[in-house]
């Protein structure tokens, strides 16, 4: 009978470590996710370190007043810059506003690109601002925002 009660007891010690295991790891999984977790002001500050980013005519953004769906909404980006080695787009970064995860992309650029211009198609969860946040190599930011209107979520 000893023998009985004592692999009644394993099965029992292992059916609680099995149940308590999954749960003390799912509970540490829900941590925030990485560096794109962050408001859309928290983005601006990570890149811009602070300096203020100017509204500008040289950065031409495009993006659909309304977008159907807010799985797959296009977005370009234009800057008038000569991309010579003094004068230049160092990176152009796509923002949203309300989303929980506030930068969409980024991508940083050379003067061998030729051109200061991205193209790209983001999520929306839902009718917000896009933002396009231009570095330029002297170290000034500049950048342009327009509303885009979601009819159908695309982000959970």
């Amino acid at each position: 009978m000893e023998r009985r009660n004592f692999i009644k007891g394993i099965c029992a010690a292992s059916a609680v470590a099995a149940t308590l295991t999954p749960s003390t790891l799912l509970a540490k999984a829900e941590a925030p996710k990485g560096a794109n977790a962050m408001t859309f002001d928290a983005a601006v500050a990570a890149i811009t370190g602070g300096k203020t980013a100017t509204e500008s005519s040289k950065v031409s953004l495009t993006v659909p007043e309304i977008a159907e769906n807010g799985a797959v909404v296009p977005v370009k980006v234009n800057v008038e810059s000569p991309m010579s080695e003094a004068d230049h787009v160092k990176a152009i970064h796509v923002l949203s506003t309300k989303n929980g995860n506030a930068r969409c992309a980024d991508v940083m650029l050379t003067p061998l690109n030729g051109k200061g211009y991205f193209a790209t198609r983001i999520k929306l969860g839902g009718t917000q601002d896009v933002v396009a946040l231009v570095e330029m190599s002297d170290g000034t930011f500049l950048k342009a925002a327009k509303p885009v209107k979601v009819t159908i979520g695309g982000c959970g």
